[in-house]
């Protein structure tokens, strides 16, 4: 099942999530990590000659200038920090939310930023089974308000496969620099059976009228969504519109949120995701790709809402790829979730 959690997986939580961050960098699959203690340690990469070659200008924050001659080539990941934060570090297992610039340190080439219009910050657990370790690595031990630099060999990265939707070769070395902007404690995975039997399987809230070129959707006696894509480009921009308007609480960033939702590609009108004919699934704001985060904070328990997330807000330039054909999402695909707000905690 491909899932929609960015923290831990690339979707929302299931059972069998893909830990990846495919937001751009994800590369391999696990489990969801478990919270860690305070005293949890974290794994210090060192300096080297690549890494302190790499020049960058520009405030915390702020989309780098970076320079260095390519093509890098090294064996082992190596991280130098250009600014020491002051807040609190990011331990093993710790979730650190971060932006990040990314480049092809073979060609020179700028791949990826969160730091330009329609980036956010995206969240990384600090466990290299469920990130690319080169990424740990260069967030491990790094306190909040760090800027830090790593230089990544293809076998911190993409490996031998490489990245062809990040135009990533399979022996091309990567470099990054990260903004460490906040540090928590991991989220924990939570299944469907850990969901309150009281709670509606469905959103009860007031209908109301979809905006006009919004995909149209029809429910099941039970619930269960079906998205029709209308036969157009699909928005560059975020998109969001509330189906049915619940009177219960209001979701707020960073809480906990128990809903019933399916994911859709645009260009094949295929779903890739949902948890219908599984049961509700529950998760922080914070543990889901942008575009799905802003649907939900704001709107109100009861409430269905439709989200149209162009991939900036979605996996961005790398996709989520699959073997299955009708559910690969390249890096240039939009997504459309209908989303059944069943109950909001606060975090």
């Amino acid at each position: 099942m491909r899932t929609f959690r960015s923290a831990l997986a690339s979707t929302v939580v299931s059972t069998t999530a893909a830990a990846a961050l495919l937001l751009a960098l994800a590369g391999c699959s696990g489990s969801a990590a478990p919270s860690p203690s305070a005293s949890a340690p974290c794994s210090l990469t060192a300096p080297g000659t690549a890494s302190d070659s790499v020049k960058v200008t520009g405030d915390f924050d702020t989309h780098p200038t970076t320079t260095f001659t390519a093509p890098m080539s090294v064996d082992i990941t190596e991280r130098t920090v250009l600014t020491t934060g002051t807040g609190a570090v990011a331990s093993t297992g710790s979730q650190a939310t971060i932006d990040f610039t990314l480049y092809n340190g073979t060609t020179g080439a700028e791949l990826f930023t969160t730091l330009k219009t329609g980036g956010s910050p995206i969240p990384v657990t600090v466990d290299e089974s469920q990130f690319l370790p080169g990424l740990v690595k260069a967030v491990s031990c790094a306190p909040v308000g760090s800027r830090v630099v790593a230089v990544v060999p293809p076998g911190d990265a993409y490996g031998s496969a490489g990245n062809s939707n990040l135009n990533v070769g399979p022996t091309d070395t990567l470099v990054f620099v990260v903004d460490v902007k906040d540090v928590g404690p991991a989220p924990t995975s939570t299944a469907p059976a850990t969901v309150d039997p009281n709670l509606p399987t469905q959103a009860t809230g007031v209908p109301q009228p979809a905006p006009a070129g919004f995909p149209t959707v029809a429910l099941a006696p039970d619930g269960t969504p079906t998205i029709t894509i209308p036969p157009s480009d699909p928005p560059t921009s975020l998109q969001i519109a509330v189906l049915k308007k619940g009177d219960g609480a209001t979701v707020a960033s960073g809480d906990s949120v128990t809903v019933q939702y399916q994911g859709v590609i645009w260009r094949t009108s295929t779903i890739f995701d949902q948890s219908w004919g599984k049961g509700p699934v529950t998760f922080g704001t914070s543990q889901v790709i942008p575009g799905f985060s802003q649907a939900l904070v704001g709107q109100t328990v009861g409430s269905q809402v439709i989200a149209v997330i162009p991939p900036g807000q979605g996996y961005g330039p790398a996709g989520v790829p699959s073997t299955d054909p009708a559910k690969n999402i390249t890096g240039t695909d939009t997504l459309v979730f209908v989303i059944d707000i069943l109950a909001t905690t606060a975090g």
